[in-house]
């Protein structure tokens, strides 16, 4: 296994623990009250475009050649990151 493959498989297993961890947060924002709830949601749907985009990102890299893949990877670590951080502190907010 190359070093690619294996951080295209970290990045997948990554997209799909934001997946359940978004899924999370949606059930418990069923469970607030009326005024946390649109901020909850608020958030939800942010991270839930910037999952979407860093897939959609991950998806173009997979397609391309290992001179691109190494060209970009260092800026998609960083995206990839910040995107993780927000998570984290999102799911702070939910407990």
């Amino acid at each position: 296994m190359t070093e690619r493959d294996v951080a295209q498989g970290e990045m997948e297993k990554k997209l799909q623990d934001w997946g359940a961890k978004l899924d999370e947060m949606k059930a418990k924002v069923d469970q607030s009250g009326a005024d946390t709830k649109a901020q909850l949601e608020g958030k939800i749907e942010t991270l839930t475009v910037r999952r979407d985009a860093m897939q959609q990102r991950l998806a173009d890299l997979k397609g391309s050649s290992d001179e691109a893949w190494h060209s970009v990877k260092t800026g998609l670590q960083a995206a990839w990151n910040d995107v993780s951080e927000a998570f984290e502190e999102a799911a702070a907010k939910f407990k």
